[in-house]
């Protein structure tokens, strides 16, 4: 039983590693949408 555990935290490490390789190395554009939201002036102190 040692084993399993032992064998599913390996696994869940190599996972994690894989990971963190992967979204260091992928290029990942950001989002281009232009946003323009009108906040009303009752908002802001005078």
């Amino acid at each position: 039983m040692g084993k399993f555990w032992m064998m599913i935290i390996v696994i869940i490490i190599a996972a994690i590693g894989v990971g963190v390789v992967y979204l260091m190395t992928v290029d990942i554009d950001p989002p281009m949408e232009h946003v323009e939201k009108t906040l009303p002036d009752d908002k802001f102190p005078q």
